[in-house]
């Protein structure tokens, strides 16, 4: 695994799909990398000289490229960050291991499990550092979560359900939107709502055993929110899933496209001796503001459960921003400036790598095989 020394810090990052129109990597990359120790952001490209400078000049960033070819091989850059979407992720992250740097990629990390397969084989034979951007992983709740049912709040966990919102998916379409349309594109509501929020859940509550499944395209047709076009779509927008976790639990997830006026986001933990609950306001809800509830003994109602500062890794400049899109992508940076200058191998406590991501990558082709066959999947 290649690592840098406390020494040579900061770690010199490179950003592939920073733009100067805003996005996920202006929203939240930007923003967690300005605001964390250790960490200077040094390069970034975008799809052409123009745009790339455009972006350099309002991000102050000194060094752009109009490749990832290029900026991969820049000698003052150590970690490239891959913020673009999903189905161009193999031909971005490829160049990038070539040169021989550590390289961070949003979720998914293919557009199928192949193109993961193939970008881990590539890192591991060359003994570089990996990270894929299951944020959740790194909540400062979640964490909390993780350790509250381990420590025995609700007892022996007997059940766990999750409700959520995909956000795209619904009934309308935009522009900058109309990939998701198509199921090969590998941007789906299964791989990034659905493959965040179980990641989530495998986190505090351990691995699925076995799965059965439902995946619908119950809307075949969507329409354009501006020009009003109607344009056919081969995504699901219903995933159900029903399974036993490795613990012996019963586990029930339901996705739906689109919002909710009703429930955005539901998670319930149920055990012998009490209850836990996460809920968010908004789809995505593995970046933005978490509250946690729970009640156990003769409590007869749930109470909020305020996060312990602890859990905030004395990045004390972030506490009360968790409403902020960075909040949980700077606590995962934190994470990853432990595992690079410490020379830690990923586990649980870590960001997930490569190797990870090929994991999870399997489980949810392996969902869609128990969708397809009708029939429970062993995991």
């Amino acid at each position: 695994m290649t690592s840098i020394s406390p020494c040579q810090e900061p770690i010199r990052v490179g950003v592939v799909g920073l733009s100067a129109s805003g996005g996920w990597a202006a929203t939240a990359h930007v923003p967690a990398l300005a605001g964390l120790d250790g960490y200077e952001l040094r390069a970034l490209s975008a799809s052409s000289d123009e745009s790339a400078r455009a972006a350099g000049e309002r991000y102050g960033v000194p060094l752009t490229f109009s490749s990832a070819e290029e900026l991969a091989r820049c000698e003052e850059v150590d970690l490239v960050v891959v913020t673009v979407r999903v189905p161009q992720h193999l031909e971005l992250i490829r160049p990038v291991i070539e040169a021989g740097k550590m390289v961070f990629s949003e979720w998914p990390l293919g557009a199928d499990l192949a193109q993961a397969e193939e970008l881990a084989d590539l890192a591991d034979r060359r003994g570089l550092l990996t990270a894929v951007g299951l944020q959740a992983r790194s909540a400062p709740p979640l964490r909390y979560l993780r350790d509250l049912v381990a420590e025995g709040y609700a007892g022996r966990v007997l059940s766990t359900s999750m409700l959520g919102s995909g956000g795209g998916w619904g009934a309308t379409y935009d522009d900058s939107h109309g990939y998701l349309l198509d199921v090969r594109s590998g941007a789906t509501l299964l791989s990034i709502p659905f493959g965040h929020s179980v990641d989530a859940l495998a986190m505090v509550l351990g691995e699925f055993r076995e799965v059965s499944a439902h995946i619908e395209n119950l809307r075949p047709e969507v329409t354009h929110v501006t020009s009003g076009a109607v344009a056919a779509t081969s995504a699901e927008d219903q995933i159900a899933v029903t399974g036993l976790l490795e613990s012996g639990a019963m586990a029930a997830l339901h996705f739906r496209g689109g919002t909710s006026r009703a429930t955005q986001f539901h998670w319930e933990i149920n055990g012998t001796e009490g209850d836990l609950v996460v809920k968010a306001n908004q789809a995505q809800w593995w970046s933005g503001r978490l509250r946690l509830y729970g009640a156990r003994g003769s409590d007869g109602t749930l109470t909020e459960l305020p996060v312990p500062v602890r859990y905030e890794r004395s990045l004390t400049q972030w506490t009360g921003r968790s409403a902020e899109p960075a909040y949980n992508i700077v606590h995962q940076y934190a994470l990853l400036r432990e595992q690079i200058t410490r020379r830690l191998a990923p586990d649980t406590d870590g960001v997930p790598d490569f190797p990870h991501a090929v994991r999870r990558h399997r489980m949810l082709e392996q969902v869609r095989d128990a969708a397809r066959t009708g029939r429970k999947v062993t995991l």
